[in-house]
């Protein structure tokens, strides 16, 4: 009898052990539903007004927007600011009267518009506004205009010309001079409309002799278009 008892008791425990976790379980799973449905409610809210959100990517790239997917896997893009407001403008840091002051050239072979960074002695980056109004394109060519490679090696060459004429490494202009290149290459057209930006830093400087190496690359939208390495002529105005 004793023995009987105990194991009913035991049975019973169990049993109830078990409906108490089932209702606790289905409690459970119940107490979700509310939340799913307020969220798919608050996603479809989403989807039907303008959000304005920002990420540390849209920083990179310059694009404010977010991309929210619906229920129905339907993706909807939002931009948050216009086009034209995405993309700001490139620093001055040199404008064309001081680029003026230290470059001889002038029209037609003034191939700088703007210095947006420099680094007294040692690299100087610009850039060349690309337009239809060139007067390279008429002939190069009528009906592809594309900028000439030896003229973009030109503008490069006076972007290491802003370097070198500095008092910082001791060039003059009456004896500065393009002297060579090497290791040339050009990665894509540049065409109309677009702006190259152009890097020349001074890897070599060997004063005794007046002569400075120097390295170039020009891109265009992020993307190299155009790389050599530089030869540069220096002397005394004496």
């Amino acid at each position: 009898m004793e023995a009987r008892a105990l194991t009913n008791h035991i049975f019973s425990t169990f049993s109830s052990h078990s409906s108490s976790s089932q209702a606790s379980s289905t409690h459970h799973y119940h107490s979700l539903l509310p939340t799913t449905t307020i969220s798919l409610k608050n996603h479809k809210r989403i989807l039907s007004s303008k959000v304005s959100v920002s990420s540390p990517r849209s920083h990179f790239n310059r694009r404010n927007f977010i991309t929210c997917s619906s229920v129905n896997g339907i993706e909807e893009t939002v931009k948050d600011v216009p086009i034209e407001k995405q993309f700001p403008a490139y620093p001055t840091v040199m404008d064309i009267n001081k680029i003026r002051e230290i470059l001889p050239h002038r029209f037609p072979f003034l191939l700088v518009d703007r210095v947006i960074e420099y680094n007294a002695g040692v690299s100087a980056v610009a850039i060349k506004n690309v337009t239809i109004n060139d007067n390279f394109f008429p002939g190069h060519f009528p009906e592809r205009p594309i900028m000439p490679g030896v003229l973009m090696i030109e503008a490069m060459a006076q972007v290491g010309g802003v370097v070198m004429l500095q008092p910082e490494v001791g060039g003059s202009q009456q004896n500065f001079f393009f002297a060579g290149i090497d290791k040339v290459r050009f990665r894509k057209p540049v065409i109309a409309g677009d702006t190259l930006v152009m890097r020349m830093t001074l890897i070599k400087l060997q004063k005794r002799f007046g002569i400075a190496k120097m390295e170039g690359k020009a891109y265009v939208g992020g993307e190299v278009v155009c790389e050599g390495e530089f030869l540069m002529a220096t002397g005394s105005s004496e």
